[in-house]
């Protein structure tokens, strides 16, 4: 059953054009090319990257973020507790009120103990700007070096100034060493975000990250088996090409460098707009939707590709719309929030909020400080000065100075921002990134 399926899977008229066989892609005359089996080594390379990365982080990107004075911000630790730590791991970090009260009595604590050690708790796996830091100089450094070696990979090549050339002598095109290694790390790589996806910082377009990773590997897997690597490297070049500009202005963002990083995102803005919008479509699919049925007939394995390619291309959509819709917003100075922020800066300014009411509902115990902030009697006397909560009518920013990236904090509309961390989408992140990856 098995060998038959495998068959069928390979049949040369799914993924080759009429009179051509898997026969007329084996290494002859000279001639290397492109195999399935060479895809076995990107699994264990991309374990290669995990271990790379947790190197890079903590001997690199964490004295580099000390260096840039960013802290990391310490919340406090909940009390143990195993019958809230059990519900809290096994079945849900946000109970509903029901579960709430049932579990106050199992633990014998009042309702907004329990409330308030699950705010604390959440608070503990809350990732830092350190975090943040870390991951977005990992992935800077990568989509650095492969763009730096794509363009000396796919400079003096024919295809990468005439898009006809992509298909000459195709499928019988010499797989060249630049375009293996190319290749192979490029896969690795997104292999690698894959494994760490659940480690990783959450954004809210995390599913759209997921598909854009899993499109953009089978994508790259079938055009390396079929030999559509000249047009592959292409597609790769075009992505790192904004990532890069990517993630350099989500660091100078968390290092608080305002000017340098609304530069580098209104840039970040014009390439991604650019590369993904204009020269993706009306080049790149272009490329692989016209020019291959002038020499042979269509069949599934070019639906198949521009298929994948139409699905990266609506992530880029999705993503230029939050893009310009953050651009609109800041322009007639309407942002009062981030169009893609991270889920745990979401879940934490609504907990400050939740926190801000109750502690303004309890007249006991709560002593009003003259410039209007109020603290719990009871935090206190546990050694911390509780919740700080400032009246409605005021309105902190988190820093002095008004960044497009930088968040503000509001009691009644908690989360406002100019841009917020709309440079944190990803789209290879499309991508990611990416396009993003």
């Amino acid at each position: 059953m098995f060998n038959v399926m495998y068959e069928w899977f390979w049949w040369d008229r799914i993924w080759l054009p009429l009179n051509l066989t898997w026969a007329d892609l084996e290494d002859k005359e000279g001639r290397v090319y492109a195999k399935a089996s060479h895809l076995y080594v990107t699994v264990p390379y991309a374990f290669a990257f995990l271990l790379i990365r947790y190197l890079f982080e903590s001997w690199i990107a964490t004295p580099l973020a000390a260096s840039a004075g960013i802290k990391q911000r310490i919340h406090l630790k909940a009390d143990s507790n195993p019958i809230l730590e059990l519900y809290y791991t096994a079945q849900c970090r946000r109970p509903a009120q029901a579960d709430i009260d049932g579990l106050s009595k199992k633990s014998s604590l009042s309702v907004r103990q329990v409330e308030r050690w699950f705010r604390k708790r959440r608070s503990q796996d809350r990732p830092g700007v350190v975090k943040k830091f870390r991951e977005a100089s990992w992935r800077f450094i990568f989509y650095l070096l492969a763009f730096i070696g794509g363009i000396a990979a796919l400079y003096d090549k024919e295809w990468f100034y005439d898009m006809q050339e992509v298909w000459t002598d195709f499928p019988k095109q010499s797989m060249l060493e630049s375009q293996y290694w190319y290749y192979i790390l490029e896969m690795s790589f997104y292999g690698s975000l894959l494994f760490s996806v659940a480690f990783d910082v959450k954004r809210k377009d995390f599913q759209e990250q997921i598909i854009h990773h899993l499109a953009t590997l089978v994508l790259l897997s079938f055009s390396w088996c079929v030999n559509y690597i000249r047009i592959g490297t292409l597609v790769m070049l075009v992505h790192d090409a904004s990532d890069v500009l990517l993630e350099s202005a989500k660091l100078f963002n968390y290092a608080k460098w305002e000017k340098t990083c609304n530069t580098l995102f209104v840039l970040f803005a014009i390439v991604f707009l650019v590369t993904r919008l204009i020269i993706f479509p009306f080049w790149l699919i272009h490329c692989t939707w016209v020019y291959p049925v002038q020499r042979y007939p269509a069949f599934f394995g070019y639906y198949f590709f521009n298929v994948m390619l139409v699905v990266l291309l609506c992530l880029h959509i999705f993503w230029a719309y939050l893009i310009l819709c953050m651009i609109r917003k800041f322009v007639f100075g309407t942002l009062t929030g981030d169009e893609r922020s991270d889920n745990e800066e979401e879940e934490e300014e609504e907990e400050n909020e939740s926190e801000s009411s109750l502690t303004g509902d309890e007249g006991k115990g709560q002593h009003k400080l003259g410039n209007g902030l109020a603290f719990d009697e009871k935090e206190e006397q546990n050694g911390c000065l509780g919740c700080l909560s400032p009246p409605e009518h005021i309105c902190q920013p988190k820093t002095e100075s008004r960044s497009m990236l930088e968040h503000y904090q509001c009691p009644n509309k908690r989360y406002c921002s100019h841009f917020g961390q709309i440079i944190s989408v990803s789209p290879h992140n499309v991508v990611s990134s990416s396009p993003a990856g």
